[in-house]
Protein backbone atom coordinates (compact mmCIF):
# COMPACT_ATOMS: atom_id res chain seq x y z
CA UNK A 1 0.00 0.00 0.00
CA UNK A 2 2.99 2.37 0.27
CA UNK A 3 3.00 2.17 -3.42
CA UNK A 4 -0.31 3.48 -3.57
CA UNK A 5 0.63 5.96 -0.69
CA UNK A 6 3.13 7.98 -2.86
CA UNK A 7 1.49 8.14 -5.92
CA UNK A 8 -1.58 9.73 -4.17
CA UNK A 9 0.90 12.53 -2.08
CA UNK A 10 2.08 12.89 -5.46
CA UNK A 11 -0.95 13.52 -7.12
CA UNK A 12 -2.11 15.51 -4.15
CA UNK A 13 1.30 17.68 -4.78
CA UNK A 14 0.66 18.18 -8.46
CA UNK A 15 -3.23 18.71 -8.02
CA UNK A 16 -1.79 21.67 -5.44
CA UNK A 17 1.34 22.87 -7.54
CA UNK A 18 -1.56 23.74 -10.38
CA UNK A 19 -4.34 25.22 -8.44
CA UNK A 20 -1.64 27.56 -7.46
CA UNK A 21 -0.22 28.07 -10.87
CA UNK A 22 -4.33 28.89 -12.29
CA UNK A 23 -4.65 31.43 -9.13
CA UNK A 24 -1.13 33.02 -10.55
CA UNK A 25 -2.18 33.03 -14.14
CA UNK A 26 -5.69 34.64 -12.84
CA UNK A 27 -3.81 36.93 -10.83
CA UNK A 28 -1.41 38.19 -13.43
CA UNK A 29 -5.05 37.90 -15.76
CA UNK A 30 -6.46 40.84 -13.85
CA UNK A 31 -3.56 42.86 -13.58
CA UNK A 32 -3.17 42.63 -17.40
CA UNK A 33 -6.57 43.28 -17.47
CA UNK A 34 -6.47 46.48 -15.53
CA UNK A 35 -3.64 47.90 -17.24
CA UNK A 36 -5.67 47.76 -20.71
CA UNK A 37 -8.57 49.25 -19.36
CA UNK A 38 -5.95 52.23 -18.06
CA UNK A 39 -4.60 52.23 -21.24
CA UNK A 40 -7.75 52.77 -23.33
CA UNK A 41 -8.61 55.20 -20.90
CA UNK A 42 -5.66 57.21 -21.99
CA UNK A 43 -6.65 56.72 -25.58
CA UNK A 44 -10.05 57.85 -25.06
CA UNK A 45 -8.86 60.97 -23.31
CA UNK A 46 -5.65 61.41 -26.27
CA UNK A 47 -8.56 60.97 -28.46
CA UNK A 48 -11.09 63.62 -27.09
CA UNK A 49 -8.05 65.91 -26.84
CA UNK A 50 -7.13 65.42 -30.63
CA UNK A 51 -10.68 65.92 -31.61
CA UNK A 52 -10.80 69.32 -29.37
CA UNK A 53 -7.93 70.71 -30.84
CA UNK A 54 -9.14 69.84 -34.73
CA UNK A 55 -12.28 71.73 -33.48
CA UNK A 56 -10.25 74.52 -32.58
CA UNK A 57 -8.20 74.31 -35.93
CA UNK A 58 -11.51 74.57 -37.84
CA UNK A 59 -12.71 77.48 -35.98
CA UNK A 60 -9.84 79.25 -36.64
CA UNK A 61 -9.20 78.63 -40.41
CA UNK A 62 -12.86 79.89 -40.53
CA UNK A 63 -12.48 82.62 -38.99
CA UNK A 64 -9.35 83.57 -41.04
CA UNK A 65 -11.13 82.97 -44.37
CA UNK A 66 -13.98 85.15 -42.66
CA UNK A 67 -11.39 87.77 -41.76
CA UNK A 68 -10.54 90.45 -43.58
CA UNK A 69 -7.40 90.93 -44.81
CA UNK A 70 -5.04 93.12 -42.98
CA UNK A 71 -2.28 94.70 -43.61
CA UNK A 72 0.24 96.56 -41.27
CA UNK A 73 2.61 99.15 -42.95
CA UNK A 74 6.42 98.22 -42.39
CA UNK A 75 8.87 100.28 -40.62
CA UNK A 76 11.03 102.05 -43.21
CA UNK A 77 14.70 101.39 -42.03
CA UNK A 78 17.18 104.76 -42.40
CA UNK A 79 20.18 102.92 -42.24
CA UNK A 80 21.60 101.18 -45.02
CA UNK A 81 22.12 96.91 -44.00
CA UNK A 82 26.22 98.06 -43.96
CA UNK A 83 25.37 100.30 -41.31
CA UNK A 84 22.99 97.87 -39.48
CA UNK A 85 25.47 95.20 -39.95
CA UNK A 86 28.16 97.52 -38.20
CA UNK A 87 26.11 98.51 -35.32
CA UNK A 88 25.47 94.62 -34.77
CA UNK A 89 29.39 93.70 -35.01
CA UNK A 90 30.12 96.47 -31.79
CA UNK A 91 27.85 94.23 -29.45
Amino acid sequence: MTHHDDVATSLEQLLESLIKMVGRANKKNDNLQNTINLMNENIDSLKKRISQLEWIMKGQLKERDWSPIRTYPTHHHTQTPSEIHDHISHF
